[in-house]
């Protein structure tokens, strides 16, 4: 070639090197080389990163471009936002896990009778069970359980009424005690009905005013009732309930873990045990675990 042609080829190599071959990585022109062994697209310049969900908080790190294997280190990574992490963080929050295991042992201490300010009632009772003997208050501490571990995912502060499923009470007077103590956000007892076999579906038992202490938070329980009675229906699909309460709420003066307390508080019966629809889902772990998580979410929204 004269030294006439070749100057030309330069030229021509100097307007577009894709023209004349030579990639990122010195190789031919054409499609990008294989990525590492796993098959992926080796870095791409030109290519712009993905971006990440709308719903995806940043992860922090040097964007990549598509396909490329660069992987941010621990003095590049930005910590996600505590907000978006941990959006219950600085919450405080009271689970009643219905009855104890080992109220039947003990019928002297739970049947003495307490003050509701509205009437007297017995200290605590055992609870009712499905027909073939799984205990509502196993199902009560297995959902609380649950819903304690998710919330404090969240951020939350999280107090139990109780301990353990196989203890005494406490007294509804005590439960509602605990919540006030602990100047909880929200408070919410968890339980699940003894009705008759033909009746089923969840409501959410919210306070009346009385004369009294929970007079101040009533408004609040309402909207706390009302927010976990739709994240509930959303999040397991139970009905309302065909038997009591309208559209799944009822409103009530004669319970001493709501009419004792002063901080925002609601009942959920989250289903009828007698009713064998119910109780199927009931003894299903997968299920207690939609259970606990609709609450989480119930909860969420109101202190949000």
């Amino acid at each position: 070639m004269t030294s006439r042609a070749l100057a030309a080829v330069l030229v021509l190599c100097g307007l577009g090197v894709a023209a004349c071959g030579g990639g990122p990585d010195g190789g031919t022109a054409g499609p990008a080389a294989p990525g590492p062994a796993t098959g992926t697209a080796g870095p791409q310049a030109s290519t712009p990163a993905d971006p990440a969900p709308a719903t995806t908080p940043p992860t922090g790190g040097p964007r990549t471009p598509s396909g490329g294997d660069a992987t941010a280190t621990s003095d590049t990574a930005v910590p996600l936002p505590d907000a978006a992490a941990r959006p219950l963080r600085g919450k405080r929050v009271v689970i009643d896990p219905g009855h104890n295991g080992h109220n039947y042992r003990n019928p002297s201490a739970i049947n003495r009778q307490v003050d509701v300010l509205t009437q007297k009632k017995a200290c605590d009772t055992t609870g009712t069970s499905t027909d073939d003997g799984y205990a509502e208050a196993a199902f009560t501490w297995d959902v609380s359980r649950r819903l304690k571990a998710i919330l404090e995912s969240r951020g939350a502060t999280v107090k139990l009424t109780r301990t353990n499923n196989t203890g005494v009470g406490p007294c509804i007077t005590e439960r509602a005690k605990i919540g006030n103590d602990f100047r909880a956000d929200a408070a919410v007892s968890v339980h699940a009905d003894g009705a008759g076999a033909s009746d089923r579906g969840f409501h959410v038992i919210i306070p009346k005013r009385i004369g009294g202490p929970v007079d101040p938070v009533v408004d609040d329980s309402e909207k706390l009732g009302r927010a976990i009675r739709k994240a509930f229906r959303s999040g397991t699909g139970l009905p309302y309930s065909t038997y009591i309460g309208s559209n799944a709420l009822s409103f009530r003066d004669d319970l001493g873990g709501l009419n004792l307390s002063t901080v925002p508080k609601v009942f959920i019966e989250c289903g009828n045990m007698r009713n064998a629809t119910d109780a199927a889902k009931f003894k299903s772990a997968a299920f207690r675990k939609r259970i606990a998580t609709a609450l989480a979410d119930g909860l969420q929204v109101y202190l949000s």
